[in-house]
């Protein structure tokens, strides 16, 4: 059955919407989490920070394995890989085993975003892909409203367990469809010859730490972990908690804020392709967030339309992360395009569970929800800065190469 650039990417796509559901879904479930697993807002912290940290170490292999194999077969390991994932913390009967549980989707989810997207990059011109890259983020973030007022329904239901069930079931479901509907395409490299396993993943660190790539990994660091640290963790807590909302309404606050993440990366791609300026955008996008993120905090006392409207907003302007990798794909030929998306992925990631972390110690240092969100406010102002620094001197070094080639 062949399907159409555009249908194949929407397909792969569904992979990031079972990754968005999964590491969002302790958001609405922290506290019935903590008691059946008997755990403190610590331990739920390392818990759900150690989704990412596995996810950034899995994108060196996964990197790797799209230009080595290509997408489907990538794309195929990773969605049976969130099944089993699914199913381990499902029946998980205590901490150790959630960890694990969260460790193995962790990996599997590494690589949902990257197989769209690599799919893309080479099937797709530059402005194509800068559209299209917004739409697979806003596809992807489609996941995050099944683990919004729906998963609230199905936590007083049936509790959080069924919820990893249903996820485990959707991957199942979308790997069939992958099987049977994404083409076999040999990737470039394939055609070419193949370095070292060893080489290969010493050249996505290579690219990684590159004067190209820096200042998006700069960015990178921050800008998922705000994201995933409101989504993922700390806006369920502070809604409920903070605010007194019930835990159905916090779902619909939530399922407000997933709406304008799933708008907002359309709106970017579509920016980013009628108007260019990334680096402009991105560096606005970024300050702007973490600047509402605070004025929501700010406004404690306020009711909670004043949060739902933060939220909002924060979500749209911080939707600007997916033009990053539209700067990612234009400084690396063809043939490294897994590599190099998957080393902003892994920017990504990496700072979410650094960042996951240190939003943790300060809630458990008595700063509360409020110190856990404040975390990642800060750190976006201090990532765009440095975003901002080093885009300037490498175009600095650019003009000097071109000046001394004269």
């Amino acid at each position: 059955m062949a399907l159409p650039v555009p249908a194949v990417i929407v397909l792969l796509a569904m992979g990031h919407v079972f990754s968005n559901a999964v590491r969002t879904l302790p958001a609405l479930a922290a506290d019935v989490l903590q008691r059946d697993l008997g755990i403190g807002p610590d331990a739920l912290a390392l818990l759900t920070g150690v989704f990412p940290f596995a996810f950034a170490l899995a994108m060196l292999p996964v990197g790797v394995g799209l230009d080595r194999y290509g997408v489907k077969p990538t794309s195929l390991v990773l969605l049976l890989l969130g099944v089993l994932g699914a199913a381990i913390s499902a029946f998980s009967p205590g901490l150790g085993a959630m960890l694990l549980g969260q460790v193995v989707m962790g990996m599997a989810c590494s690589g949902m975003m990257m197989c769209p997207l690599t799919f893309a990059a080479r099937n797709m011109g530059a402005a194509q892909f800068a559209l299209w890259s917004g739409i697979t983020q806003a596809t992807g973030n489609t996941g995050m409203i099944l683990s919004a007022s729906p998963l609230a329904v199905l936590v007083e239901w049936q509790g959080w367990r069924a919820g990893y069930l249903a996820c485990g079931a959707f991957a199942l479901l979308v790997a069939v469809l992958v099987a049977v509907a994404v083409p076999n395409s040999r990737p470039p490299e394939a055609k070419a010859g193949r370095a070292t396993l060893g080489q290969d993943l010493r050249q996505v660190l290579t690219l990684a730490a590159s004067p190209g790539l820096r200042p998006c990994m700069v960015l990178a660091f921050a800008s998922f972990a705000g994201m995933f640290g409101v989504r993922g963790l700390w806006g369920g807590p502070w809604l409920m908690e903070d605010k007194g909302l019930s835990r159905l309404l916090a779902g619909h606050v939530l399922l407000a804020y997933t709406g304008a993440l799933i708008v907002g990366p359309v709106l970017a791609g579509w920016l980013a392709k009628r108007f260019g300026h990334r680096v402009l955008l991105l560096s606005l996008g970024h300050a702007m967030a973490g600047l509402l993120l605070l004025a929501m905090l700010a406004g404690h006392h306020l009711p909670a339309w004043w949060d739902t409207s933060m939220l909002v907003l924060y979500g749209l302007t911080l939707s600007s992360q997916i033009m990053l990798f539209g700067l990612v794909r234009d400084v690396v030929p063809e043939d490294q395009t897994g590599r190099a998306l998957s080393a902003n992925n892994m920017a990504f990631f990496g700072g979410a569970a650094v960042l996951q972390a240190v939003s943790g110690l300060m809630a458990s240092l008595g700063g509360g929800n409020a110190a856990g969100l404040a975390t990642f406010a800060v750190a976006l102002l201090a990532s765009t800065a440095g975003f901002v620094v080093l885009q300037r001197r490498a175009r600095q070094a650019q003009a000097g190469a071109q000046n001394a080639a004269r």
